[in-house]
This record gives structure tokens, C-alpha cells and sequence, in this order.
């Protein structure tokens, strides 16, 4: 009898039953920095226990994060609200589609202070009160995505297989 028997964590299984999604939703590795859900089905898209497909989509994400996080700074510096809102609403996507969750909410926030409007209160912000929120949200999101980075990077790690053509990729972050 030949099989392949893929371990991942409880973390990482599709509950089967409320026990199951107690431990999920409560591990302090992943609540409120990675949407399980998402990054659960995202792993399902991988053919085998090398996880080639999932590896790849969060490594372009990660590269894709710091070229836009350079952006915002520099929109940020011309106070180009509606670049920051561009480029809050293209992260928001991206973190999204990976179930980078906390990346995702601050991302939505700058996208709509990028607008002049602050949803939580439903007001509108003039320019001066948008870059004022926005700088400190900026500086919030760049913490909140090392820490969802360093957590994917760390499961990757721990549950890859190692391919053929592995090689070294930690240090890749362009």
C-alpha cells in the first residue's frame, strides 16, 4: 500500500468538528495576523507537500509588499492622498488574497484616509487630518506585515518538503 500522508499541524486542519476550530481560532501564532480560512484554502491549491504554489504566491507577496511599502512612503512625503489610497486599496487586495488579515484592515483604512474620510466615524477628514492618521497607520501596517512575513516564512519552513530546486529564499524580500 503506497500513500502519501500530508501532516499539518492542528493549526493547519480543516476542522471536523467545534473543538477543532476552538484550538484553530485561538492559536496566538495566527489570531488576527493570518485569516486561517483563506491561507487554509489557499494550501489546498497545492498538489503536493512541497506547497510550490502556495510558497510562491506568499514570496511575491513579500516581494510585492516592500516595493509598495516604498511607494507609500514617498507618496506619503508629497502628501499624494490619492496615490496612498491607490496603493492602500492594491495592498488590501494582495493581503487579501493570501489572508494577510491585520495588512488587509490597516491597508482598507489608508485606502479610504487616502479618500479624506474616516469610515469608522463616517466623516470626511480634511488633507491635513488624512496624512495626520495616515502616518501612524503607515508605520502600524509596516509592523503588522513583519509579523504576518516572519509567521509565514516560519510555517513555510516548518511544513515545506524541500524540492529539487529549493534553495534559500529567506533572505529574498525585494
Amino acid at each position: 500500500m503506497s500513500s502519501t500522508l500530508i501532516m499539518r499541524p492542528p493549526l493547519f486542519r480543516k476542522p471536523s468538528s467545534p473543538q477543532d476550530q476552538d484550538t484553530r481560532a485561538s492559536s496566538p501564532d495566527a489570531t488576527g495576523v493570518i485569516d486561517m480560512e483563506t491561507f487554509l484554502q489557499i494550501l489546498d491549491l497545492d498538489e503536493d507537500d512541497t506547497h510550490d504554489f502556495s510558497k510562491g504566491m506568499a514570496w511575491a507577496y513579500f516581494s510585492q509588499a516592500a516595493h509598495t511599502f516604498t511607494e507609500m512612503d514617498e507618496a506619503l512625503a508629497a502628501k499624494d492622498l490619492g496615490k496612498l489610497s491607490s496603493l492602500g486599496h492594491f495592498l488590501k487586495g494582495s493581503s487579501a488574497a493570501l489572508g494577510v488579515a491585520k495588512v488587509q484592515a490597516s491597508c482598507e483604512r489608508m485606502q479610504h484616509l487616502g479618500q479624506r474620510r474616516d469610515e469608522e466615524a463616517g466623516v470626511d477628514l480634511s488633507q491635513e487630518e488624512a496624512l495626520a492618521r495616515i502616518a501612524p497607520l503607515l508605520v502600524a501596517v509596516k509592523k503588522e506585515y513583519a509579523v504576518a512575513q516572519a509567521w509565514l516564512k516560519n510555517w513555510y519552513k516548518e511544513n515545506v518538503k524541500p524540492g529539487p530546486d529549493d534553495r534559500d529564499e529567506e533572505d529574498e524580500e525585494e
